[in-house]
Formats: C-alpha cells, sequence, structure tokens
C-alpha cells in the first residue's frame, strides 16, 4: 500500500503513485443546460406559430415601416378636376368694382360703418348706402359681420366681399337686386389687410384641387 493511500482505503480507491481516482462532473448541470436550450426553443416555436396564425387571420396584411405606415400604402394620384373648379375661375367672379355694398353698423360704436364703406371704396368695391343697421340686426350680430345678398349672389358676388371680411357670415335673403350688404356686427375690429384680403381673392379666383387618394 501507498503511503498516499489514507488509512482504511485500498481496493481501487488505492493510490498507487501513477494512477488518480476518476471523479465524474455532476449530471445536473448538464439537465439545467438542456432545459434552458429547450425553453428557449420553445419560445422560438411559439413566437413563430403566433406570427403565423396573425398572417393568416389578417389575411397577409402588406408590411408596414419603422415609421408605421405601409409600404405599399395608397399614393396620392394626379389631380382631377373638381366641379368647382370646372365652373369657377376668375372670369366667373365678378370684380370688386361690379359689387354694390350697403354697409350698416350693428354695433354701438359709431363712425364704423363709414370707416367700413371708406376702406371698401379704397379697394374697388362701389359704395351704396351707409349707416345704422336695420332694426332686425341693431344689436343683434355677436360675430364679426354678416354678408347678405340675393340667393344668386351665394356663387359669386358674396365669396367675393368674403375676401375682405373672412370671418363674417354669409347668407341669402328673398331679395331680388343687385346690392349686397355688410352688417358690421360686435365682435368686428377691422376689414382683413389688403394683403391678406387679395391672397384670398387670387386664391377663390384659382382654387388649387386637392389630390384624390387611389387604392
Amino acid at each position: 500500500m501507498s503511503m498516499l493511500t489514507p488509512p482504511g482505503m485500498g481496493g481501487k480507491y488505492r493510490i498507487t503513485g501513477d494512477k488518480f481516482p476518476r471523479m465524474r462532473r455532476p449530471r445536473h448541470r448538464r439537465r439545467i443546460v438542456l432545459v434552458v436550450v429547450a425553453s428557449v426553443l420553445a419560445l422560438g416555436l411559439v413566437g413563430w406559430g403566433t406570427l403565423q396564425l396573425i398572417d393568416v387571420f389578417t389575411g397577409g396584411e402588406k408590411k408596414t415601416t419603422a415609421s408605421g405606415r405601409k409600404k405599399d400604402d395608397c399614393k396620392p394620384s394626379a389631380p382631377e378636376a373638381s366641379p368647382a373648379t370646372s365652373t369657377t375661375s376668375a372670369k366667373a367672379l365678378p370684380k370688386p368694382g361690379k359689387i354694390k355694398v350697403n354697409v350698416y353698423n350693428a354695433t354701438p360704436r359709431g363712425g364704423l360703418a363709414k370707416e367700413t364703406a371708406d376702406e371698401l371704396k379704397k379697394r374697388g368695391f362701389a359704395i351704396g348706402k351707409v349707416g345704422n343697421a336695420p332694426t332686425e340686426y341693431d344689436k343683434k350680430v355677436k360675430g364679426t359681420g354678416i354678408l347678405l345678398g340675393a340667393p344668386k349672389d351665394v356663387a359669386g358676388v358674396l365669396p367675393v366681399l368674403g375676401t375682405q371680411l373672412k370671418k363674417a357670415e354669409q347668407k341669402a335673403d328673398a331679395r331680388t337686386g343687385t346690392e349686397v350688404d355688410m352688417i358690421l356686427g360686435t365682435a368686428f375690429k377691422k376689414l382683413d389687410t389688403k394683403k391678406d384680403a387679395d391672397a384670398a381673392l387670387a386664391a377663390l379666383a384659382n382654387p388649387a384641387p386637392a389630390p384624390s387618394a387611389k387604392c
């Protein structure tokens, strides 16, 4: 027996100096590794299966980009002429000089109708009557104003006058004449600037058609 062999040990555990007992690695580590690998594979298969089911039930919708929009989303086609574009042109709109405007003041502030009428005249409009608003409107107009005209004026005359006071309400009444009324309301301060009014008039005369989307 070798001097390296502890007392009481012999047989295959006897240390002779050229052989040592072989110690096996614990098997439970291998099992843990196998369980982890199997779990990862199972999760991967479940995720893949879920995606396949979603694709089936959604009919294989087109993929989306990073921004959330579909790659093959509807693209706007060439603009098409709308009825308003084809029937409304610079020639169809009346010139300011052809529009006779009666300016009425429905507010408690004095001189407002005359100041507004003078400014409209500078911008090329023909001026008719100037004074206080009729009883049915006096002190009863809460907004910036009301533009009144005959039914035939709704499509041309009133929109042209409306470029000077874009927040004014446009209405038709039973009149048959060619004159239109601008009734100044409580919220009125002044007409829109001439620059803004000219831009609005140009846009009204040459409306830009909106592109239509086709799928």
